[in-house]
């Protein structure tokens, strides 16, 4: 659980600043790629050779959560606002629930329940007038959240059958190669002549790259290698409460304080209808640990 909270935190900018710095200043394609490259810097020194099944999962995983995530992530930003694109991503803990119990052949309603109560959360907390073109904006969104949720369930499925047999941080680089099979050509095919240009973009984008990205994505997926389902899909909208925070404090925004202290009760509500009775939860451990 500290994993994601502490991810939470970290992700909190990430919103505003890929917002005001990057988007329709960089091109989205060539900004996945520097992210892309940089996380896949921070995890070759560790790189271990693995079974090539395993190796070609997590590949795939990486292609999908964040390869293909970022491209429609970062092309939703140029069709809608800041607060839109926050309001679209409330149903990726829907996501994660159903496609959980899918995999695992069950369902678990309290679970499903939860996530609703969390999309309902972040509703409240982030509703804003949307603007009358939207619904390309709201598909992209959702396609990224689909595929963050793949990925996440993927991952923690897949660290399951394998908790005793790797340390994570040794095969991680290959979840960035993943995503660089993605991103580069993608770069290359469609790419645009709109590169950074100030030191704040660069700035931006290495601190993206390095530590939301890098650090990030390692921590938060390992992180839901040691939770339920439930739990993982709540903390999905964590990040709304945290990203209002950073915007009232960092950019001086007005935000309705009330209507962030209810979302919040609620996503805690969400929280304590993830916990089963002192049963063995989902993920995989009895003691929360992986390697």
């Amino acid at each position: 659980m500290r994993y994601l909270v502490g991810v939470t935190l970290l992700w909190a900018f990430s919103f505003s600043l890929i917002g005001v710095y990057l988007a329709g200043q960089v091109d989205a394609y060539l900004a996945v790629l520097i992210r892309v490259v940089l996380a896949c810097c921070v995890f070759l020194p560790f790189l271990r050779a693995q079974p090539w099944p395993l190796v070609i999962k997590l590949l795939t995983l990486g292609a999908v959560q964040l390869g293909l995530m970022y491209l429609f992530y970062y092309q939703a930003f140029l069709l809608l606002s800041v607060p839109e694109v926050l309001i679209f991503t409330i149903f990726t803990p829907v996501y994660i629930t159903l496609l959980y119990d899918l995999m695992q052949r069950r369902f678990q309603y309290q679970f499903l329940l939860a996530a609703i109560v969390a999309v309902l959360a972040a509703a409240i907390m982030r509703y804003h007038r949307l603007t009358e073109d939207y619904w390309l904006g709201f598909a992209l969104v959702q396609g990224a959240n689909l595929c963050f949720a793949v990925g996440q369930v993927g991952y923690k499925l897949l660290m399951s059958k394998h908790t005793k047999a790797v340390r994570q941080h040794q095969l991680f680089a290959w979840f960035y190669l993943g995503a660089l099979i993605v991103a580069l050509p993608a770069w290359v095919w469609l790419g645009g002549p709109k590169y950074p240009a100030t030191a704040e973009q660069w700035g931006v984008l290495l601190w993206l790259g390095l530590v939301a990205s890098g650090g990030g994505y390692f921590w938060w997926n390992k992180g839901a290698t040691q939770v339920s389902s439930g739990v993982l899909a709540v903390m999905n909208n964590m990040l709304i409460p945290a990203g209002l925070v950073v915007n009232i404090v960092v950019w001086n925004r007005s935000e309705n304080l009330l209507s962030i202290a209810l979302g919040s009760l609620l996503l805690v509500i969400s929280c304590w209808l993830c916990q089963p009775p002192r049963q063995v939860d989902d993920s995989g451990e009895k003691d929360g640990k992986t390697s």
